[in-house]
C-alpha cells in the first residue's frame, strides 16, 4: 500500500470515528466547567481559611467565634429578625395573594404593580426612607404626632428590633405573595364547591380545602422570607447598629474593619452558609412531597369569590400595606430630594434643586459610581443571562456527564448570603494566581455568582417548556446542535432569556451586601455611595441617588415587560 493510499484510509477512519461525536461537546463542557470554577474556588478557600492556621489545621477559629458573647447576641438577634420577618411576611403576603387570585377585589393590576414596586425596591433604601419617617427625634411621622397631640415621646421608633422587622418585612412579603398567587391561580374551585354543597361555610371551606392545598406554598414562602432576612445586610446596618445591636451579617462586616479578621469572618460564614442550605433543602423537600394538583386539573373552573360590600375595605387594607412599602417611603424620598431641609415642611422657600446639583455634579464619587453600576449591571446581566441559558440547556438536554451536579452548582449560590460570598471572594481573589481585589472584575464575579440562581431558574423553566422534538427535527435535516440552538431553540426561549436578563440587572443595581466588603475607593457602586452618604448625614443626596436607582430599575422593568408582553413577576391573571 502506498503512503498516499494509507493516509487516505487513515483520514477516512478518523472521519468515521468523528461522525458519531457531538462537535459542540467542547462548548457544553466549557459551560459546565465555568460554573464549577465560579463556585468551587471561592468556597474552597472559604472552608480552608476557616480551619487554616500557621501551625496547620485548627478549629480554634470556630471555638473563638462560638465563645464570643457579642457573636452569640448577634446570632440571637438574627434568629429573632428572621423568624418574625417570615411570620409577618406570610400574614401580609397570603391575604394579598388570595385577594388578587381568587376574589373580585378592584384594582388587581394596580395591586400587582405595587407588589412589583415593593419587590424591586432595595430594602436598604426603604430603611433610609423609614429613618426619615420614624426616627425618634426628626422623623416626619413623629413630628406630626407631637404637633397634633403635644406629646413629648415619639409615636414610633424605627431604631428597635420591631422597627427592623417592620422595614425588612415591607420588602420581603412579595416573595410570599408571588408563590401564593401563582399557587392559588392553579387551584380549581371544584373541591371548594363540593364542600359548600355539603354544607360547609366559607370559613370551613377555607380551612378544610383551600388551606391544605396551599399549605406547602405558605411554608415555602415563609422559608424564603426567613432566608432573605438571614442574608440581609443593608437594613440591619442602617437600623440595628444605631440601636446598639448587631446581626450576623453586620458582625461579619465588622471583621473587615482595620485590622481585618479574615479567619474569624470565614468561621462565622460557614455556619451561616450551612443554615441557609438546610432551610433551602427543607423547602425543596416540602415542595417535592406535596403538590398543588386538584381533581379539576388544568381545565378546572376557577370561581371568583364575590366580596360584596367588603370589596373596597379590602382594597383600603391593601393600600395600608402599600403605604408602608411604597407610598410613604417614596414620598419622603421625593420630598428630601427637593428640600433644603428635609425635616421641614416643603414650602416654596424650602424647595431647591441644589441636592441634584450637589449629588450629580459636585460630589466626587457619584459619576464614577453610576458608571460602575451601569457597566456592571449590563455586563453581568448579559453574561449571566447567556451563561444561565447555556447551563439550563445543558442540564435539560443532559449533554454532559454529571449534569445534575451542574444544575446543583447553578442554584447553589441561592444559599450563600451576600456577605458570605464576599468573604469567600475576598479570600480567593486577593492572592495569586487571581488577584482581582481592587478592580471591577471582583464585583463582576460576585454579582455573576450571586445572581446566577435567578437567571438559571428562569431559563430552566423556559427550556423545560420547549419540546426536544423540534430540535430533533432540525438535527435530522443535518443541522448541528449549536445551529439548532441558535435557529430553533433560542428564538423560542427568547422571552425567558430576556426575563432572566431583567432579574439579573435589577439584582446588580440593588446589591449592597457583597459590594460593601469588596469595593475600593475606585470601584464604588451606587449602593455603596448611598451607604457612605448616611455617615455624612447627606439625606438629600441619598434621596437623589435613591430616586435615580429606582428610575433605572423601573425603566428596565417597563422596557422588558413591553418586550415580553406580560408581567415580569410571572404572577398569573
Amino acid at each position: 500500500m502506498s503512503v498516499s493510499t494509507h493516509r487516505r484510509a487513515s483520514g477516512a477512519t478518523l472521519r468515521g470515528r468523528l461522525e458519531g461525536v457531538d462537535r459542540s461537546l467542547p462548548v457544553w463542557v466549557a459551560t459546565a466547567l465555568a460554573i464549577v470554577a465560579l463556585m468551587a474556588l471561592p468556597l474552597a478557600w472559604l472552608g480552608y481559611m476557616s480551619v487554616g492556621a500557621e501551625q496547620g489545621t485548627t478549629f480554634g477559629h470556630y471555638r473563638e467565634v462560638f465563645r464570643d458573647e457579642a457573636l452569640r447576641k448577634a446570632l440571637w438577634h438574627t434568629l429573632v429578625l428572621a423568624f418574625w420577618t417570615g411570620l409577618v411576611s406570610v400574614a401580609l403576603g397570603a391575604p394579598l395573594a388570595w385577594l388578587t387570585a381568587r376574589t373580585n377585589v378592584p384594582g388587581k393590576k394596580l395591586i400587582r404593580a405595587l407588589v412589583m414596586a415593593s419587590f424591586v425596591t432595595p430594602p436598604f433604601l426603604g430603611a433610609f426612607a423609614w429613618v426619615m419617617l420614624a426616627g425618634p427625634n426628626a422623623g416626619l411621622l413623629n413630628r406630626m404626632w407631637r404637633d397634633l397631640t403635644g406629646a413629648t415621646d415619639p409615636l414610633l421608633d424605627i431604631f428597635t428590633m420591631s422597627g427592623l422587622v417592620f422595614v425588612v418585612t415591607m420588602y420581603t412579603f412579595p416573595y410570599v405573595y408571588i408563590m401564593l398567587a401563582n399557587t392559588l391561580a392553579l387551584i380549581a374551585s371544584d373541591l371548594e364547591d363540593a364542600a359548600a354543597i355539603h354544607g360547609a361555610g366559607r370559613l370551613g371551606v377555607a380551612l378544610t380545602i383551600t388551606l391544605p392545598l396551599v399549605a406547602p406554598a405558605i411554608v415555602s414562602g415563609f422559608i424564603l422570607a426567613v432566608l432573605q432576612a438571614l442574608a440581609l445586610f443593608g437594613s440591619p446596618a442602617i437600623l440595628a447598629l444605631p440601636a446598639g445591636f448587631h446581626t450576623i451579617t453586620t458582625q461579619v462586616w465588622s471583621f473587615f474593619h482595620f485590622p481585618p479578621k479574615v479567619e474569624q469572618a470565614a468561621a462565622v460564614s460557614i455556619p451561616l452558609l450551612l443554615a441557609t442550605a438546610l432551610l433551602l433543602l427543607m423547602q425543596k423537600r416540602l415542595l417535592g412531597r406535596r403538590g398543588y394538583a386538584t381533581v379539576g386539573g388544568k381545565g378546572g373552573q376557577r370561581r371568583t369569590i364575590a366580596l360584596g360590600i367588603w370589596r373596597y375595605p379590602a382594597l383600603a387594607a391593601v393600600f395600608v400595606v402599600m403605604a408602608g412599602s411604597i407610598f410613604l417611603p417614596y414620598a419622603v424620598l421625593a420630598k428630601a430630594a427637593f428640600a433644603r431641609a428635609w425635616a421641614q415642611p416643603l414650602t416654596w422657600s424650602n424647595v431647591t434643586l441644589a441636592n441634584f446639583t450637589f449629588t450629580l455634579f459636585e460630589y466626587s464619587s457619584t459619576k464614577a459610581a453610576i458608571l460602575n453600576t451601569v457597566e456592571l449591571g449590563l455586563a453581568t446581566a448579559t453574561m449571566g443571562a447567556g451563561l444561565a441559558a447555556l447551563l439550563s440547556y445543558v442540564t435539560n438536554r443532559r449533554l454532559v456527564v454529571g449534569h445534575q451536579l451542574v444544575a446543583f452548582l447553578a442554584l447553589a449560590p441561592v444559599v450563600i448570603p451576600g456577605v458570605v460570598l464576599a468573604v469567600a471572594l475576598f479570600i480567593a481573589y486577593t492572592r495569586p494566581p487571581f488577584v482581582l481585589y481592587g478592580t471591577l472584575a471582583i464585583l463582576f464575579v460576585a454579582y455573576l455568582t450571586k445572581e446566577m440562581p435567578v437567571g438559571y431558574a428562569q431559563s430552566d423553566a423556559t427550556f423545560r417548556s420547549i419540546p426536544p422534538d423540534l430540535e430533533e427535527a432540525g438535527r435530522i435535516l443535518g443541522a448541528g446542535r449549536l445551529r439548532v440552538l441558535r435557529d430553533v431553540t433560542a428564538p423560542l426561549a427568547r422571552s425567558g432569556i430576556i426575563a432572566a436578563w431583567c432579574f439579573i440587572f435589577i439584582g446588580v443595581i440593588r446589591e449592597l451586601s457583597a459590594s460593601i466588603i469588596l469595593f475600593t475607593p475606585n470601584t464604588r457602586v451606587m449602593s455603596v455611595v448611598i451607604f457612605d452618604l448616611k455617615e455624612e448625614g447627606q439625606f438629600g443626596a441619598i434621596a437623589v441617588l435613591g430616586l435615580a436607582m429606582l428610575a433605572m430599575t423601573f425603566a428596565t422593568v417597563s422596557v422588558v415587560q413591553a418586550a415580553l408582553g406580560r408581567d415580569v413577576l410571572g404572577v398569573k391573571e
